[in-house]
């Protein structure tokens, strides 16, 4: 077992003998064991144990048990006893996960303060089979069925070649004394139930089962980063993102292969789930103006363009998005008429046509019904904040005027125009204008 864990390890960290790694022990057999194989090559490291206190005097043994060990190796102890029942209780995690989460938290912060390059847990080949079978029990994507990864950042797994018997048998070869948990002949813990009823039966169907499931593991992470890093490349390729705005183009969904898979990939860090992207991608092909909710996201589908933003509130059903520098863009019975041009003379202005600085604007622009709270600095106030509530109490507006007023918003929230009425000082046209936009407003024929 020796030489596998050597050449496990050059093949994943080769430098364990000149970067120190803080090993995690608990007292039970596969850490004791790992702790072992560690002082046999004299590998650099120190031992970071975590004290619970769920098991009572058990907790207090398997503390001291780890302390001695340490000390009769040369290394370095780490002890925490933090308050997991708090913990869990604070976040409504369940006790196992805040141990997981506490756990792990106190591993990065000894590892950092004191030097380490590594945190080594000693998971083996049937930690990671149980943990594949119980991600295909719950739901999961392709990263699930990979089982743990032999290196995720700093953490890194150097009995991962093993399983359970050869572990074992090394302890029996090495007279390794350890601490034994109780509850891992229980059967109130899903793992449990995995490790002692469904695994004896899959074995009997593949003596090799955690042979054979290390392979296949392999593969699947092999196919995943390369499926990681097509989809990111067509990520970084499609997503635009604007004054908060998230826009997707819907022909780079509906019109490419997968395209429920494709849009979760985007979507899944906004809290949407892989079983809303079949509604999603239906609804792609009817009528725009549908929207889809997350608990922190909402997700609207516009004429060309999927568009999400922060919260739940719905977007506005009178907002108009404007992607292009170019066309005629109908809104609430106008027309608005975009022209783009190089500034070579005093360009048109009137109420109802205005020309802007088109190097200062942020596409896509929105066009919206005005709001209370709406703030702009009007042309020709020398830059003077005024709100746009104010500025239609001057013009004496009836309710009428005051309904129908749509402001134009550049990418980034600013105002550029007060429809039909005034335009903004950030975006007038000075001398280092190189190209102009002409906005005019006109009433559909």
């Amino acid at each position: 077992m020796l030489d596998s864990f050597l050449t496990f390890i050059n093949q994943h960290t080769p430098d364990l003998k000149q970067q120190p790694t803080l090993l995690a022990v608990s007292g039970g057999i596969d850490s004791v064991v790992m702790l072992h194989l560690f002082h046999n090559l004299r590998l650099p490291a120190g031992v970071a144990h975590c004290n619970f206190g769920l098991r009572g005097a058990d907790s207090d043994g398997d503390e001291a048990f780890v302390r001695a060990l340490a000390e009769r190796f040369g290394f370095p102890f780490f002890v925490t006893r933090p308050d997991v029942k708090s913990y869990a209780k604070t976040r409504s995690v369940s006790t196992q996960m805040a141990a997981r989460d506490l756990r792990y938290e106190w591993f990065e912060e000894i590892r950092k303060e004191s030097g380490y390059e590594w945190v080594a847990t000693a998971h083996h080949a049937n930690d990671s089979l149980e943990t594949l079978l119980l991600n295909l029990a719950r739901g999961t994507g392709l990263p699930g069925l990979c089982g743990i990864a032999p290196v995720n950042g700093r953490l890194i797994r150097p009995l991962l070649y093993a399983n359970r018997a050869e572990v074992g048998q090394y302890a029996v070869d090495h007279h390794i004394d350890w601490r034994e948990d109780i509850t891992n002949a229980s059967d109130d813990y899903d793992r449990n139930k995995v490790r002692h009823h469904i695994v004896p039966v899959l074995a009997e169907l593949n003596p090799s089962l955690e042979t054979t499931f290390n392979a296949s593991a392999e593969r699947l992470r092999a196919a995943n980063a390369l499926l990681d890093v097509y989809l990111q490349e067509w990520k970084t390729r499609v997503v635009e993102s604007n004054g908060g705005i998230i826009r997707i183009p819907i022909h780079e969904i509906r019109d490419k292969s997968e395209p429920a898979y494709r849009l979760w990939t985007i979507l899944q860090n906004y809290g949407f789930q892989y079983s809303q992207m079949r509604g999603v991608v239906t609804a792609l092909s009817g009528i725009s103006g549908k929207t889809f909710l997350s608990p922190t996201h909402t997700l609207l589908i516009d004429r060309e363009y999927l568009s999400l933003k922060e919260g739940t509130k719905p977007f506005s059903p009178d907002e108009l998005i404007i992607h292009e520098q170019e066309g005629i863009f109908e809104w609430q019975g106008a027309k608005f008429s975009f022209q783009k041009s190089a500034f070579t003379e005093p360009p048109p202005f009137s109420p109802t046509t205005i020309a802007v600085d088109a190097g200062l604007l942020t596409f896509p622009l929105t066009l919206r019904t005005w709001q209370e709270g709406d703030i702009f600095q009007p042309f020709g106030m020398g830059g003077k904040h005024k709100k746009v509530s104010d500025l239609l109490i001057d013009r004496k507006a009836d309710r009428f005027e005051k309904g129908r007023t749509g402001i134009l918003l550049n990418g980034n929230g600013e105002i550029v125009w007060v429809a039909g009425i005034r335009a903004d000082e950030r975006f007038r046209i000075t001398e280092n204008t190189a190209d102009i936009l002409i906005i005019t407003l006109s009433n559909l024929s």
